[in-house]
């Protein structure tokens, strides 16, 4: 990777960001495009969430377009504004982007899964960087400098396995199948109006029919190509999900790969979610994905409810064993059907193994670790063997339970996992345990709640590891606990010294960051 840069594009880019730094002024001679116009434009840079960030020409009002890609210059409709920026949906190409390839997934086009596929994977990675370094400028308040002098920013680390790099896929059936414009359903064979696919971006309703997805494993697609053979059968007496009448039966198919300890070869489990618990109407389909050998699992997860998620209320063992096992950094994981699990197995040892890399154990097993948003206990069971205690906090009763398991499985007896909403602690929270030498926390997308910034910087644990998958919000949360929150009479009292990225999930817009926070 080249050294890093932060250019110019920067400023308009971390404006367009959630949440920002402070409240911009609108220029008096910007130009605000209106609603249903169409503008020539080149997409300038990605920002945050892979929209091409592009500028209205001699203006410089900052449009955001999806799946616009640097250098690319199209014609764009505007759809809406946004406070001092505007969105645009792309209604053709003129000439195409910088760093272009051949996208290898049929679906690329269409999917919301896969945006920056026909952009080489090393173009993905510097703008993955490069939007890293902006929110942590602009939203996280770190000059540039500040960075640079302390050699704080390291190079985003690559996914060595681009493709069939995910463990789990979630797929839908859809009552009607979505069809998109273009070249996509010229080449589709239609089984009539029923999908089993991926969602249309940005519709609940709408399904993309999909027989085969690059992301996850090959026995996995051989699942996937087995059940698309024979579930629209009219003899079978299947239906698909209809999420507007909520009538039928089948609502989601769950893939999961993981590997037999004794062997390392692969095993799989294929979880149906369906409306109400029906073994026989689904004996056929059983029957037909048996004969792949790496299935050792079926399970079905049966949900009443209107809603569209894949968690049931009662679960059923159609065949097999009701866990698959996953092995990672030499322990050994029981994964369930809706237990948590990273997506990505190989990548997660780089990630836990740079997140011990910023830990800086001693050596000589005296750390007390306090581990939140531990989930299902997978970092803080990483590092128990070589510290004194890990005490874990997770508000999901699923994941205690499976982290608790998990210490069991591996004979772990030094760790101590607690249910409870790190969004809504009090004074009493940090009594039932010592006080840590380093501090773990994995919060979810938006990041930590003010009470626990203010008990971490009360609690002055002497490192604090802060792991991300949303680099806007931990920018934020770097701001609080290094700079402090002025208006609320709170003081920092951190340094930032070092930010990791990491490409967990390639030709996606996600990134993950590791942050290492010592005390001042």
């Amino acid at each position: 990777m080249a050294s890093l840069s932060c250019s110019s594009l920067a400023d308009d880019s971390a404006r367009a960001q959630q949440p920002s730094a402070t409240e911009h002024s609108e220029p008096s001679k910007s130009y605000f495009p209106k609603r249903g116009q169409s503008l020539e434009l080149v997409c300038e840079s990605l920002a945050f969430k892979g929209k091409g960030l592009c500028k209205v020409a001699d203006t410089g009002f900052v449009v955001m377009c999806d799946r616009a890609l640097p250098g690319e210059r199209f014609i764009g409709r505007v759809t809406r504004k946004k406070g001092n920026y505007a969105e645009v949906s792309k209604v053709k190409t003129i000439s195409p982007h910088w760093d272009f390839v051949d996208a290898p997934c049929e679906y690329a086009s269409y999917c919301g899964g896969c945006k920056t596929q026909n952009l080489s994977y090393e173009a993905q990675l510097r703008a993955k960087e490069q939007q890293v370094c902006d929110l942590v400028i602009h939203v996280g308040k770190f000059s540039t400098e500040e960075l640079e002098s302390l050699n704080v920013m390291k190079p985003i680390v690559p996914c060595d396995i681009q493709f069939h790099y995910r463990n789990k896929m979630e797929f839908s059936f859809g009552s009607q199948e979505w069809l998109p414009r273009g070249s996509l359903s010229e080449k589709q064979d239609s089984n009539g109006s029923y999908a089993l696919g991926l969602h249309a971006p940005g519709f609940f309703d709408k399904v993309l029919n999909v027989n085969k997805c690059l992301l996850q494993s090959e026995p996995a697609n051989m699942v996937l190509a087995a059940i698309q053979e024979c579930w629209r059968d009219p003899q079978l007496g299947l239906s698909a999900y209809d999420v507007h009448s909520h009538a039928g039966f089948l609502k989601h198919l769950v893939l999961r790969t993981g590997r037999d300890v004794k062997t390392g070869l692969p095993e799989l489990m294929v979880n149906f979610v369906t409306s109400s618990y029906k073994p026989g109407l689904m004996k056929p389909l059983v029957e037909k994905i048996l004969s792949i050998p790496e299935v050792v699992s079926v399970m079905n997860n049966v949900n009443t409810s209107i809603g569209n998620t894949s968690v049931g209320e009662e679960e059923y063992t159609l065949y097999g064993k009701p866990s698959i096992t996953e092995i990672l950094r030499g322990l050994t994981f029981q994964i369930s059907a809706n237990s948590f699990f990273q997506t990505n197995t190989k990548q997660a040892e780089v990630l836990y193994r740079l997140i011990e890399d910023c830990a800086g154990l001693r050596g000589d097993g005296s750390e007390i670790v306090l581990d939140l948003f531990c989930g299902t206990g997978t970092i803080g069971l990483t590092l128990a063997r070589k510290v004194r205690h890990v005490y874990g906090y997770e508000v999901v009763a699923q994941a205690i339970a499976d982290a608790c398991l998990n210490a069991k499985l591996n004979g772990i007896n030094n760790a101590t996992f607690v249910q409870g909403d790190l969004n809504k602690i009090d004074e009493s929270f940090g009594n039932n345990f010592p006080k840590p030498d380093i501090v773990i926390t994995d919060p979810n997308r938006p990041g930590m709640h003010m009470k626990l910034i203010k008990f971490l910087l009360k609690l002055k644990a002497p490192c604090i590891v802060y792991v991300s998958c949303n680099p806007a919000t931990c920018a934020r949360d770097l701001d609080y606990l290094c700079h402090g929150v002025r208006e609320k009479n709170i003081k920092g009292c951190y340094t930032l010294k070092r930010l990791q990225p990491v490409d967990m999930f390639p030709h996606t817009p996600h990134i993950e960051c590791i942050c290492l926070l010592e005390l001042c």
